[in-house]
């Protein structure tokens, strides 16, 4: 990583950035996981 922080502030800012999109991924694929969970395959007879 060749990322160069001159301040707290620049690192807080990177961090925080960071954590954005992972929250936001995180956001994004829980209702999709859940989607995956609940479905039902109702073609083949399973309940």
């Amino acid at each position: 990583m060749d990322t160069l922080f001159f301040t707290l502030q620049d690192f807080m800012v990177h961090t925080k950035g960071i954590t954005y999109l992972i929250m936001g991924g995180i956001l994004a694929a829980l209702p999709l996981f859940w989607w995956f969970l609940t479905d039902r395959d109702d073609e083949n007879g399973f309940r």
